[in-house]
């Protein structure tokens, strides 16, 4: 017969795998038929736009594209400094076991370094080293039984265990445009390098919405018609939302803005100005925590019941972090005589340790600056080691880390050949752990043998035995035995300790 119970509808969010590949993305250019033959690179630049993505069985797709910028000694009599644009196009397919198109999957597609070659003064490869990391995560409904009915005698063993449930996702793409003034004196030539970055994140949760605000930090450095470089920077305001029903304001929201498109031109319609126009997608999955009563095992004292079980992996608690790291570094470049044009930074983790309370960060800060010397604009390469913990009650050993590193402020001057650097990063450390649940499911019973109405016997405990696997074994209560045998603690009994058990049966009538 099949026992009657009481039922929990629940979403469980469960990771299915994660993955972190590297790969080189190349491309040929050649130099544009108005500009000079190519000496010399100075440096290279990128920005990463993916305007696809798509999770398959047992793989996930990335399709996307890098906006390159080369900047080159012309081999020409005056030694001029130019730039070559072009887009690193490609489609990454990474083999993830288990998953399906009906999950969900997180992905960090970041450039490590980039490789430029001459090949001949009018043709250059260009590699970038791309590191992605793929995070699957599936969203499974499962129904929780939380009571039995119709089962006389029945015996409970209850678990409350917290959770993280999912309450929804959902993702929205914004567009921005804006025109950046250069300055009046200048007469534009061409762009050199552009950097984008997404700062300042705020979400707020309103009546079913999430609504998201941002900053794009834009930074382009131009060249003018008389051979002269200079840099012109603004801010454009990011507004989003993400419609998920049921979320209020108790839910924890992880939100991530996302590059997909990028366009960056001359103005066509106004003097000293750059277009730049933008594509983002916000999403965004909202969470709550829950306490959830399991029913581990049961059983009857009277009757015979048999039960499946099932076993979920599921994220337990989930933790959303974030600390600063200030790094404050004087550099000093004898070569350096003009102008420092940009100072790119790059974070690299090295080695993590997880104990508890704490995630311990080794890695480096790669520092490509971009300045003007004696001879000419120059690239120095400077390298800064890096400690940093972050530290919370929620982290343990059991904890499983993915961290982003998110370039809060990057600001320099110069004094005297050296550089004072001022560097806040933003350690956005995410923490979450799992466990595997056993979930009852279908449960039967059958009336138990014929036996007498009570009975005693005396049991010595073993090795891994509880007294809730030896009330079961003789068809007991923890509660009976426990006083029986003056038991204070039911948590607490030894190895060899004498017990008496009480034994229940139903007496069944003879037809």
């Amino acid at each position: 017969m099949v026992v009657q119970t009481d039922k929990n509808q629940m979403t469980l969010n469960q990771i299915v795998g994660q993955k972190k590949e590297s790969r080189l993305i190349e491309n040929d250019i050649i130099v544009n038929d108005v500009k000079p033959d190519v000496l010399n690179i100075i440096s290279t630049n990128g920005i990463v736009s993916i305007y696809k993505k798509e999770i398959m069985e047992g793989k996930v797709r990335l399709d996307g594209t890098i906006n390159t910028y080369v900047i080159y000694l012309a081999d020409d009599e005056n030694g001029s400094v130019r730039s070559l644009n072009t887009n690193l196009d490609f489609t990454q397919i990474i083999d993830m076991d288990n998953c399906n198109e009906n999950m969900q999957f997180d992905e960090n597609v970041v450039i490590k370094s980039f490789d430029t070659k001459i090949i001949n003064g009018r043709k250059l490869n260009v590699k970038a080293n791309v590191e992605t990391t793929i995070s699957v995560y599936s969203n499974e409904t499962f129904e929780v039984i939380t009571g039995v009915n119709s089962i006389e005698n029945v015996q409970l063993l209850n678990n409350t265990q917290k959770i993280t449930s999912l309450v929804g996702s959902g993702r929205n793409k914004v567009s921005i445009k804006d025109t950046i003034a250069i300055d009046a004196a200048d007469d534009f030539a061409e762009i050199m390098r552009v950097n984008f970055k997404i700062v300042d994140e705020e979400t707020k949760i309103s009546y079913n919405k999430v609504l998201s605000k941002a900053d794009a930090a834009v930074e382009i450095m131009y060249l003018t018609e008389d051979n002269r470089v200079n840099v012109a920077s603004t801010k454009i305001p990011i507004m989003g939302f993400v419609d998920i029903q049921n979320i209020n304001e108790t839910c924890e929201c992880k939100l991530k803005n996302s590059l997909v498109n990028l366009v960056v031109k001359p103005n066509s319609t106004a003097e000293h100005s750059i277009y730049v126009e933008a594509e983002i997608e916000v999403s965004c999955s909202a969470y709550e925590k829950k306490d959830i009563n399991i029913i581990e095992d049961l059983y009857s004292i009277t009757d015979d019941i048999e039960f499946t079980k099932r076993d979920i992996n599921v994220i337990t608690e989930r933790n959303e972090l974030s600390d600063l790291y200030t790094a404050k570094e004087n550099i000093r470049i004898p070569e350096l005589s003009g102008k420092v044009f940009d100072v790119q930074v790059n974070p690299n983790i090295n080695n993590t340790q997880i104990r508890r309370g704490k995630v311990i960060y080794e890695g480096n800060l790669g520092l490509e600056i971009l300045l003007e010397t004696n001879s000419g604009i120059a690239m120095k390469t400077v390298d800064l080691p890096f400690n940093f913990e972050v530290t919370s009650d929620a982290i343990d050993e059991n904890s499983i880390i993915n961290t982003d590193i998110k370039i809060r402020q990057n600001d320099f001057v110069i004094k005297d050949g050296t550089i004072e650097m001022t560097i806040v990063l933003e350690f956005k450390t995410s923490e979450q752990k799992n466990r595997i649940l056993n979930l009852i499911e279908q449960i039967k019973m059958e009336e138990g043998k014929d036996c007498n109405m009570y009975s005693m016997v005396i049991y010595f405990v073993k090795p891994g035995d509880t007294l809730w696997k030896i009330a079961k074994m003789f068809k007991s209560t923890v509660e009976d035995i426990a006083k029986i045998n003056e038991i204070e603690d039911v948590n607490k009994i030894s190895v060899g300790q004498q017990l008496y058990i009480p034994r229940f049966c139903k007496n069944k009538i003879a037809v």
